[in-house]
C-alpha cells in the first residue's frame, strides 16, 4: 500500500511538472530524506484504533515537493522518515527561507505491543550520524 502511494505521487509530480509543451522529456528528479522537525501524537494509544500522526518539516526549495515516508518497523520500534522528490535543474528553482513548516500526516494502526517507539528522522550531525526524535507511546488494552 506504502509503495502504491509513493508511485502515485511520484507519477503525479511528474505530471504536473511537465507542463511546457517544448519539454523535451529529460525531465531529471531524485528522492531526498527531509528532516522531520516537529510530531503530533497522542500520548496514549489504544489497541485496535487507528490513530493520525502529524509530521511537519520544511521545504528546502521550490523544486522539493513531498512524496511520502520512508517507514521501517523492528519488533515494538517505528522509525518515519519524510521523503521528497526534487526536480534536478529546475528553470524556476527557488530556496525557501525556513520559517512555514509544512504538515503530512498518516494513520497508524495499532496493534498488541504494549508500547511503541516511534523514531523520527531529524536529519544528520556533525559527523554524518542520524538522528532521531524518539517518543516512546504507552498502550491501553
Amino acid at each position: 500500500m506504502r509503495r502504491i502511494k509513493i508511485i502515485s505521487a511520484f507519477f503525479l509530480i511528474a505530471i504536473t511538472a511537465g507542463c511546457s509543451i517544448d519539454d523535451d522529456n529529460n525531465t531529471r528528479f531524485f528522492f531526498e530524506a527531509v528532516p522531520i522537525e516537529e510530531v503530533d501524537i497522542p500520548d496514549r494509544l489504544t489497541r485496535g484504533e487507528t490513530v493520525t500522526i502529524t509530521t511537519s518539516y520544511f521545504r528546502p526549495s521550490t523544486c522539493h515537493g513531498f512524496s511520502g515516508y520512508d517507514f521501517n518497523r523492528s519488533g515494538n520500534q517505528r522509525t518515519f522518515a519524510i521523503i521528497n522528490v526534487v526536480l534536478e535543474d529546475g528553470p524556476d528553482c527557488e530556496d525557501i527561507e525556513p520559517e512555514t513548516l509544512v504538515e503530512e500526516s498518516f494513520d497508524f494502526l495499532v496493534g498488541l505491543e504494549s508500547s511503541y517507539i516511534f523514531r523520527f528522522w531529524q536529519g544528520k550531525d556533525d559527523e554524518g550520524n542520524n538522528q532521531f526524535l524518539v517518543i516512546e507511546v504507552p498502550v491501553d488494552l
